[in-house]
């Protein structure tokens, strides 16, 4: 593989250096745990919203929708899916939100200890760390890969760049430093999108024109898909009923997104800025297809040397065959990805460790009157996790593509269990804590059998893990009430 031009590399450089000067200025000054995971609870709206968005969009996304569109068969129809994501950030701003802000709460889970009981708490913590963890740490695997691939550098070297600079800029910096960078990273990333487009459409003889003409006449700009099944991802039920689901876990109850919220300046803020991401999503998403559709139309006039044998391999080839001129072209394509990872990276690691502090090791630190103004340990919180991630990222080739594809769709179907577990608190007032515990374990099981064993879609497996462990929750609670109820009448 060529290396990278000069240019190339300036414009990198620049891009890291600059993510961590935001990083490091803004965390400064930061006096305590609260402050340093929650950035004063003062950062204004439009900065938690672009936070969101740039959190919520990784490498993965960048690379892999516009393979969704590119492929045979392939259109717009993941926009369905899109739509159930404004419709699920709604619900989360209606039903969820006001109850992180009742109090002055560190962690989405703490809610679950105040309803049922500390248990429940650190096992739905736990879980959260642990998928995280093993999901963000394959994440920043799959991204050195094509950084490697793209600029030419050992898959370690990669691995360690990006790994090092996010952790050093997270830890520093604290919450602050995560948002803030993420605002930086979410221009980043959509001024490379839109630049890698306009090459795009630039390297296609008729242009924009004729992506309109040759997507109409393959039906890649269709984008509703009505039918009622179940083994197709990108339908509109799917989309409706499994985004809204999927957005009520991932937005509703997931540490990484909480945490933004209640950095906000209160609640009326904090819904703001969840509601309208959802519609920025919309329209990033449709870029990234858009981008898609161009792929399909370039390569259909000229084809590639070996055909490719995956979806998410046609952005990256075109990256490395066709950005390379102008100089500084690919730098700044590369260092949209590194922002679309990277933000992903600096959230995962700061809320980890927020969770770690807050449901587990605060009540040690209280004890001692530590945990308000120490931040030595916080920052070494940070640290661990991204050590961890390194590692896990590290070990990337020793994995199988099913097997890491496998782990991303079980991390992000977890939230549905935790999701249902936070519904089962609010509709199912005699659940108690061994019932929680019990429904928690029920629907994970369930959610995974699915899963593993169904050729069901993965967009139907958070309705499916929250339902299923909300029913199994209510059906355990009216049994023991009833039994109580009987007890006593024999009683009397």
């Amino acid at each position: 593989m060529a290396a990278l031009s000069l240019a190339d590399v300036l414009v990198l450089g620049v891009y890291l250096a600059a993510t961590l000067a935001v990083g490091v200025l803004v965390g400064r000054g930061s006096k305590g745990a609260d402050d340093y995971f929650l950035g004063s609870r003062a950062v204004p709206w439009w900065a938690v919203l672009l936070s969101i968005v740039a959190t919520e969009t990784s490498t993965v996304t960048f690379l892999s929708i516009p393979g969704i569109a590119y492929v045979g068969g392939g259109n717009l129809t993941f926009l369905q899916l899109a739509l159930g994501y404004i419709v699920g950030r709604v619900l989360v701003v209606l039903i969820l939100l006001p109850q992180y802000f009742r109090g002055r709460i560190l962690t989405a889970y703490e809610v679950l200890g105040q309803r049922f009981g500390p248990r429940i708490k650190k096992l739905a913590s736990l879980l959260f760390m642990a998928t995280r963890t093993l999901a963000d740490g394959l994440r920043l695997y799959l991204t050195a890969l094509v950084l490697s691939k793209v600029a030419g550098l050992e898959l370690s070297t990669s691995v360690l760049v990006m790994g090092v600079v996010t952790v050093v800029y997270t830890s520093l910096g604290g919450m602050k430093a995560v948002v803030w960078t993420d605002c930086l990273q979410f221009f980043v990333y959509i001024g490379g999108a839109l630049l890698a487009a306009w090459v795009l459409i630039d390297r296609i003889p008729g242009g924009l024109e004729e992506c309109i003409v040759r997507g109409r006449e393959h039906g890649k700009f269709l984008w509703f898909d009505p039918a009622l099944v179940f083994d197709r991802p990108f339908t509109f039920w799917a989309g409706i009923v499994g985004g809204a689901f999927l957005t009520l876990g991932t937005h509703g109850v997931d540490q990484m997104m909480v945490q933004r919220y209640l950095s906000a300046r209160g609640v009326r803020p904090a819904g703001w800025a969840l509601s309208i991401s959802g519609i920025v999503v919309f329209l990033q998403f449709l870029l990234f297809l858009l981008i898609g559709v161009g792929l399909f139309v370039f390569y259909r006039r000229f084809p590639p040397d070996v055909a490719f044998t995956k979806s998410d391999e046609v952005f990256i080839q075109f990256m490395v065959d066709h950005l390379r001129r102008p100089p500084g072209v690919l730098g700044i394509v590369l260092g949209a990805l590194l922002a679309a990872a990277m933000s992903t990276l600096s959230s995962s690691l700061n809320s980890s460790a927020c969770a770690l502090a807050g449901d587990f090791l605060q009540p040690w630190f209280s004890r001692r009157a530590g945990f308000s103004r120490s931040l030595w340990w916080t920052k070494g919180l940070v640290v661990l996790f991204g050590v961890l991630q390194v590692i896990v990222a590290l070990s990337g080739p020793l994995w199988t593509d099913a097997v890491v594809n496998r782990v991303l769709s079980i991390a992000g179907l977890t939230t549905g269990i935790t999701l249902g577990v936070f519904l089962l608190g609010n509709f199912v007032r005699r659940a108690d804590e061994a019932t929680a515990i019990i429904a928690f374990l029920a629907g994970l099981c369930i959610v995974l059998c699915v899963a593993l064993m169904t050729k069901i879609a993965w967009s139907w497996y958070a309705p499916i893990g929250s339902l299923s462990t909300l029913f199994v929750g209510a059906v355990i609670a009216g049994s023991r009430s009833l039994a109580v109820s009987q007890a006593r009448e024999l009683t009397r």
